[in-house]
């Protein structure tokens, strides 16, 4: 299909909206347009140029990856000096090092923000039930919490919609190369951060895990942008970065960055980007991200060094490593292993299950969700509501429980995070459910992790907690509140697995933290579909090496059981959302087809020296990103392909008004006119659009040089290449456009061009329906 993957196919009076007027702000788009053509999430979608960001839907494009090679480009590679060359080296680290620092000062104030306003809300309310003030407690619990919720929900539904969520499958299909310009604005990054305090702080089952993988991703778009003309940051070796590749590796950085500043975790961070994030990966990017999430490391170590003399208000101490459970004992004999396939199993079935329900759910508050930002923030406070009772009642039906005698720590604990929470308890008693339910999720999974305490938590309350984080975590997930699955994931684990071991003591001498941490993983495992990612993380934030073999196993034993039932839930959440996201393998009936087979008319060409009026009628009528250009006699002496133009080049090459009356090559006239950065892409929004042309009805009869910035050596194919094929050689390479070529002599010198859309399912499947997809999708 020739049809360029930037066209917004939404008809006006039988005439097609230019994508730049739909741009502009995607929250615009009007309520009729949403009920007409966007890919609800309760619907399958059926084009790959409008996809859901966030909680709105946006116009979105391909990035181009690919090198331009044209004449411009090679005169600059050639003048390039071995200083400009070192330059650009040094920046690369320059802004590794950037994305470090700022993603991790990032991490400790939301750490910082979220401990001490979750804090004060469990500090108030744990004074007032000391007072026995029961009603007033949950007015001021619940007060808090709505407050909180409704303050994030009204940031993400009116100032950046596309914050919404945990912003991990809108980075995966960025680096996949889907993009859309509200994924990482300025706006989305603000919204993120304090959306996602707010959030964590209104008590919500969600984490700050994914969006922090966001945040990181978002400063390093910001750094990337390549200089600012508003601002006067127009440094000239800043020029380099305005292209998608560097972009590209800076986000892959931020990505890894994020992790390590939400888990702690370093190396985690890394594998994270590597098995899950990126779509491209390379040496020198896994030394530029490694270095990056060493910076984070070292700027939270530092940071919380300097807390732990008590200068940060209710900031814990938790350290580097977040749930330390280095002090039970790890020795595990053959019977346990016994234990850990039952754990496997549970967590495979249950984390297909949460996949489930999670797409059902986000399908169902679509409909919500298209009625406007009210009924957005109305279904942000209703589950707020329903989450602050359920923390703050079902603690009363739980038993008191008298203090172990001999601990270290306070029993009850009073006035801070604890495992002995009081609650309506008489002196000298706890409440286990209210030390994990009326706690920050970081502090309920510490709970939940600690060793050597066997008898803390009962099996019924076990029972109830889990089944609550279970569900609250379906429903949170989806609302208009930046939110990530890790941390209800981990603590619905955590829960099973410690009432499992619990239930098969008799046979196991693991200590029952271990347990916790073994039903995190196997969770984990369930529903996020990682492995060695999340291996080494959950080591990092436990400090327990002596578990990776069993922590291994859980995990690859999860991950086979769910994988049975459905896909992880990034890549579900991906689909759902619309994004045309290319796989790194090609589905089983695409070796049936030829690329001959999925390209259609008509094809717009133009000439090596076309007519101005021409190149402007074709960009306003139609949405193609890239045009071929041939050659005919006198230029040469049968019709051949010259290159690719695109869009954007186009746009800058007719502002610049360098034309002949004559149809004559001036190559050289506009070589010397135009430097190869005046066609760099720039940055989010900045670009030359269509009606920023001022052309008059003279010029439009006058020709234009399409040579000079024509890419002389695009990526082609022959017709007869099996789909399959074409596929892997477009995702490898990450391209925008490949080009078919005919494989017999005498034809017209291109059959047409391949885009992202062309390989996606739907579309195949929509010309040739008698193919039965093989693979199991999400209905």
């Amino acid at each position: 299909m020739d049809r360029g993957d930037d066209l917004i196919d939404i008809e006006c009076e039988g005439l097609p909206i230019d994508r730049s007027e739909l741009e502009r702000n995607c929250s615009d788009m009007s309520e009729k347009d949403v009920m007409i053509r966007e890919p609800l999430l309760r619907k399958r979608n059926t084009t790959s140029q409008i996809a859901i960001v966030g909680a709105n839907v946006c116009p979105i494009e391909s990035l181009d990856y690919e090198i331009i090679e044209n004449d411009l480009f090679k005169q600059d590679w050639r003048s390039r000096k071995k200083v400009q060359i070192f330059q650009y080296i040094v920046l690369k680290w320059t802004f590794a090092l950037l994305i470090g620092l700022i993603t991790g000062l990032v991490g400790f104030f939301n750490n910082l923000a979220v401990e001490n306003i979750a804090g004060f809300k469990l500090l108030l309310t744990s004074n007032l039930l000391l007072q026995e003030k029961y009603l007033n407690a949950f007015l001021a619990y619940a007060g808090c919490n709505v407050v909180l919720a409704a303050s994030a929900a009204v940031l993400c539904a009116y100032v950046a919609p596309a914050a919404a969520g945990s912003g991990i499958p809108e980075v995966k299909a960025y680096l996949n190369g889907v993009d859309a310009y509200s994924i990482l604005a300025p706006s989305t990054l603000f919204v993120k951060i304090f959306g996602s305090i707010l959030g964590v702080s209104a008590g919500f089952v969600l984490g700050k895990e994914g969006p922090m993988v966001h945040t990181g991703a978002c400063i390093a778009s910001l750094l990337g942008q390549g200089g600012s003309r508003k601002y006067h940051l127009t440094w000239r070796g800043l020029r380099y970065f305005k292209n998608d590749r560097d972009r590209r590796d800076l986000i892959t950085c931020g990505a890894a960055a994020g992790v390590a500043a939400a888990f702690r975790a370093p190396v985690g961070g890394v594998l994270f980007a590597l098995e899950e994030a990126a779509s491209w990966w390379r040496s020198a990017l896994l030394w530029r991200t490694f270095f990056t999430t060493a910076v984070v490391a070292v700027v939270l170590r530092g940071f919380i060094e300097y807390c732990q003399s008590g200068k940060c208000g209710l900031f814990g101490q938790g350290g580097l490593i977040m749930f330390d459970v280095s002090s039970a004992i790890s020795t595990y004999s053959t019977q346990d292993l016994l234990v850990v396939i039952i754990l496997g199993i549970i967590g495979g079935i249950f984390g297909s299950l949460y996949n489930y329900l999670v797409d059902k759910v986000l399908r169902t508050y679509s409909i919500i969700n298209e009625k406007g930002a009210l009924f957005k923030v109305a279904l942000v406070i209703a589950i707020s509501l329903l989450t602050s009772c359920c923390s703050y009642g079902f603690p009363w039906f739980a038993r008191c429980t008298p203090c172990p005698v001999g601990l270290e720590e306070q029993c009850p604990t009073i006035g801070r995070s604890g495992n002995f929470k009081n609650f309506q308890c008489p002196a000298g008693h706890y409440n286990d459910l209210a030390s994990l339910f009326l706690n920050t999720n970081d502090d309920a999974i510490r709970n939940l992790f600690s060793s050597r305490t066997k008898n803390e938590f009962y099996i019924s309350s076990l029972l109830i907690f889990f089944a609550s984080v279970y569900c609250l975590g379906i429903i949170t997930y989806g609302i208009a509140v930046p939110s990530g699955l890790f941390i209800p994931v981990i603590l619905a684990g955590a829960s099973y697995g410690r009432l499992v071991g619990h239930l098969l003591e008799s046979i196991s001498d693991l200590d029952v933290g271990l347990f916790a941490l073994l039903g995190a993983a196997s969770f984990l495992g369930g529903t996020m579909r990682m492995t060695v990612s999340l291996c080494v993380i959950l080591l990092e934030l436990t400090n327990d090496i002596l578990m990776l073999p069993l922590v291994m196993l859980v995990l690859l034993i999860s991950k086979t059981v769910a994988d049975n039932f459905n896909k992880g839930v990034y890549d579900q959440i991906v689909k759902m959302k619309g994004f045309p996201f290319m796989e790194s393998h090609a589905e089983p009936y695409m070796r049936n087809l030829i690329a001959g087979d999925v390209v259609s008319g008509p094809l717009i060409t133009f000439a090596g020296v076309e007519r101005v009026g021409n190149i402007l009628h074709a960009l306003k009528w139609t949405g193609h990103n890239g045009f071929p250009v041939i050659d005919e006699p006198p230029f040469s002496d049968v019709p051949e392909l010259v290159g690719l133009v695109l869009k954007s080049h186009l746009l800058v090459l007719l502002k610049g008004k360098k034309f002949s009356r004559e149809r004559v090559s001036t190559g050289d006239e506009i070589s010397q006119s135009f430097d190869a950065f005046d066609f760099a892409k720039a940055g989010s929004g900045k670009g030359v659009k269509l009606e920023d042309l001022d052309i008059t009805e003279e010029e439009m009869e006058m020709y234009v040089d399409l040579h000079p910035i024509s890419n002389a050596s695009p990526y082609t194919v022959v017709e007869t290449m099996s789909l399959a094929k074409a596929a892997l050689l477009f995702r490898e390479l990450g391209l925008r456009h490949l080009c078919v070529v005919p494989k017999t002599p005498g034809r017209p010198p291109i059959a047409g061009i391949l885009t992202r859309h062309d390989f996606m399912p739907e579309h195949v499947l929509g010309l040739y329906p008698h193919f039965k997809p093989t693979r199991r999708r999400i209905k």
